[in-house]
């Protein structure tokens, strides 16, 4: 009996050790991928004087649901194109975490395709895949499952506008470089087999849905064209996206043929279907493709590649890439700082350039939101706006540092507004995904109006606000508006037993009203400017003075009886506590009115109450990245990151300037971890930009916060001028601030607007190591 007894525990204990032993494998495996950095392949492309501060590979990678999604894509500021990389690994079944197509932790890769979307948690793109490989392996790689490479970090290089890779098992050496339409590839094989290049005409990022391939092969022109309707993340929210392609090749096909649901098919010059490729061969060893890209027609990809790529070699073509990027980046340069400093500083300003994304052809075509073919006349059609987010740190970047493109993006917005009924949420493709809650386009557009943008449609961009926050979208529309509106009208707050996320929906709505109201003053529109005010103090609405939070009240007006603010949505999976709040706590709710700090402190009992009570609330939040989010200030989700700056409304300029450098020192770093959490657009990057400078902006309005500068000297252009910003008594350990001049007079207020910065002019702030309480 002993013996069995003795048998069975030894079974057991085998059995317990079996998933610790996999889980320490798997971890195991992962950290022998991400210990290797890139940078050692040499392929003789280098970048450019600022781009060499850029590492394109930060932020691609972290720990499940606490990644960046960032992408080392070679592309164009705001390009169409964004030439990547798509990898997989086996224990996430290819979908894994590679949001982006590309996540740092995978060692497969399964091609190199042409859109994807930039720090947002959802699987959108990943078209027409191209994969490199000799010809005794074509045959396994019909199969899609089997259609991979292995490589390695070790052999992966990369800059702004250029990706590199060695492909060991075919002893390929693949360079990548796009302009704005046009993907460019290049392929150097050194294995004495037959080149062949897979182009994948129904591949997607992670389990999107495709139909409707076509590929038509052309031999004697040495092109492939096609299409597919893709349905990911978000393009599957309003009935799929047509996308289409033409490519040259720069050598003739020594052999072709297509694949249909894996059977191939040698010799064929088309195909259609859901899962459809073309395998071409070649003599030569060194090919190039040449991949344009359009939402409207094969013809108009044809124009695209013709007019942006013809009769440019591929170094050339690097070159333009990288110029381009170079002209960005050096919109802002910078003195002072450790090299890992500036290489931080570089890369999320990059990383702010890498969305929206441009949607019309050269010709000026356009697929707008009622699914007809439009043209954009004098300037770039822009999709993909994760607006929920970048309205807050992003787009008053742009409104600072990239004007025209702010414009443009202002026009875009407007144009989806007349075409589909509704100013967008997070408008991608030719439609709206309504993910996420509010009108954050009320504020975004405010904004780029009142900082003097101005060519743009703001009557029709109101007529629109206007309509959604006082009877919602008009018939018709696919736009969701702001649920719960006719209780938020009724009450003056969302009520927790009639609507989700209850006590965010008022808080943004409050908020959006009060971009509405500037608005309307800014238009003459008086009575409506004092209605939206009005309005804009709702939030005060769902605070419960006896707990000092904000809490989902009832229709009743009852606060909940059970509460724990300090538990996460994300791990309140029945809601019981967090049912009022959006991706976060009550904790973190807690601080949510940016537009009127001045008022969320007046509903503290004292200054002094408020301060210690925000203090406490940092305190108590992890330092390092990639930590996992707590209840309290966690740097990996937007609704929070304003907060730091909510002490200077208290009078503690002090306490901003202590946890915000806490913020930039301990939560944003150059590796491929980079964030907390999903960079959005570009947002926690643009968060970054603006912290190092010294200043934040009050989004929707024309103020500034201020900060301290983490650099000695940065010049910053602004629509031509030069704003210059100059640290006195620089020394890394001085980050707090004893006075600060603007254009040589005292500035007497810890703010600066938008008016007087716009001219240009110098900020000087004389540095100090001990705080002095304001």
């Amino acid at each position: 009996m002993k013996r069995v007894l003795k048998w069975i525990v030894c079974v057991l204990a085998v059995l317990a050790a079996i998933p610790v032993l996999v889980s320490l494998g798997i971890i195991g495996h992962y950290y022998s991928i991400v210990l290797w950095t890139p940078g050692n392949l040499k392929t003789g492309a280098t970048p450019g004087e600022l781009g060499s501060k850029v590492n394109v590979f930060a932020a691609t990678g972290g720990y499940p649901f606490l990644c960046a999604h960032d992408t080392p894509a070679a592309t164009t500021p705001f390009g169409m194109v964004r030439l990547a990389p798509d990898t997989g690994a086996p224990w996430f079944g290819w979908n894994g975490l590679n949001r982006s197509g590309y996540f740092y932790g995978d060692n497969k890769l399964l091609g190199f395709s042409h859109t994807r979307l930039v720090g947002a948690d959802a699987q959108e793109g990943g078209v027409f895949r191209i994969l490199p490989a000799v010809e005794s392996r074509t045959q396994r790689l019909y199969v899609k499952d089997r259609r991979h490479a292995k490589f390695s970090h070790r052999e992966e290089t990369g800059f702004p506008g250029y990706y590199a890779v060695r492909l060991p098992k075919d002893d390929v050496l693949v360079e990548l470089t796009a302009t704005p339409r046009v993907g460019v590839h290049r392929y150097t094989f050194r294995k004495p087999e037959t080149p062949h290049l897979l182009v994948d005409i129904t591949s997607g990022i992670g389990k999107q849905r495709c139909e409707d391939g076509v590929v038509l092969i052309k031999p004697s022109e040495q092109a492939i064209e096609g299409s597919v309707r893709i349905f990911g993340s978000f393009s599957g929210r309003y009935g799929g996206l047509d996308v289409y392609f033409a490519a040259h090749f720069s050598e003739p096909f020594a052999k072709y043929g297509t694949w249909k649901e894996g059977r191939p098919a040698p010799g064929t010059d088309g195909a259609a279907g859901k899962d459809i490729g073309a395998d071409l061969g070649f003599n030569a060893k060194t090919v190039e493709v040449r991949l344009a890209l359009s939402y409207v027609s094969i013809e108009n990809a044809r124009q695209n590649l013709e007019a942006e790529a013809a009769g440019k070699t591929f170094d050339q073509l690097v070159d333009a890439a990288k110029d381009a990027w170079e002209k960005r980046l050096a919109t802002i340069r910078i003195e002072g700082g450790s090299k890992t400093q500036q290489r931080i500083f570089y890369t999320n300003l990059y990383h702010a350039f890498l969305m929206p994304t441009t949607f019309s052809d050269v010709n000026g075509d356009y697929l707008g939101f009622d699914n007809a073919v439009h043209k954009a006349e004098g300037f770039t059609y822009y999709t993909d706006f994760s607006l929920w987010d970048t309205w807050r740190t992003a787009h008053p970047l742009y409104n600072l540092i990239a004007r025209s493109d702010a414009r443009d993006m202002m026009i875009s917005l407007v144009d989806m507004a007349k075409k589909g009924g509704a100013l967008p949420r997070w408008p991608s493709g030719r439609g709206y995904t309504n993910c996420m809650l509010g009108t954050p386009a009320d504020i975004a557009v405010t904004e780029a109006w009142i900082k003097g943008i101005r060519d743009f449609d703001a009557e029709a961009a109101y007529r629109s606000m206007r309509q959604v926050a006082l009877a919602g979208p008009p018939e018709g529309s696919r736009f969701a508006g702001r649920h719960g509106l006719e209780w938020y009208l009724r009450l003056g707050y969302c009520p927790s037993d009639k609507t989700g996320d209850c006590v965010a929906a008022t808080l943004e709505y409050a908020y959006e009203d009060y971009g509405i109201s500037l608005l309307a003053e800014a238009l003459g529109y008086k009575e409506d400017a004092e209605l939206f005010a009005k309005r804009s103090r709702n939030y005060r609405n769902t605070w419960n003075p006896a707990t000092l939070y904000f809490e989902g009240k009832d229709s009743d007006g009852n606060f909940p009886k059970e509460r724990n603010h300090h538990i996460l949505s994300y791990v309140d999976f029945k809601g019981r506590y967090t049912r009022a709040y959006c991706e976060g706590s009550g904790e973190q709710w807690r601080w949510f009115v940016p537009f009127d700090p001045e008022g969320l402190m007046s509903l503290f009992p004292s200054r002094e109450r408020f301060v210690e009570e925000l203090e406490t609330y940092f305190e108590r939040s992890r330092a390092g990245i990639g930590e996992l989010p707590s209840s309290y200030y966690w740097h990996g989700n937007e609704p929070y990151i304003h907060t730091p700056y909510l002490f200077n409304a208290a009078g503690r300029p002090d306490l901003t300037r202590k946890w915000v450098r806490w913020i930039i020192e301990t939560k944003h770093s150059d590796d491929y971890i980079g964030l907390d959490g999903n960079d959005d657009g570009g947002t926690l990057s643009s968060w970054h930009t603006f912290s190092a400078l010294g200043f934040y902006p009050r989004a929707g309005t024309t103020r500034y916060e201020l900060g301290a500068p983490l650099f000695k000297k940065a010049e910053v252009q602004i629509g031509g001028k030069t704003l210059t910003i100059i640290a006195d008594n620089y020394d890394p350990k001085n980050i707090h601030v004893k006075k600060v001049t603007l254009n040589g007079k005292p500035l007497d207020r810890l703010y600066f607007t938008h008016d007087e910065i716009a001219g240009g002019g110098t900020i000087r702030f004389e540095m100090i190591a001990t705080p002095e309480e304001g």
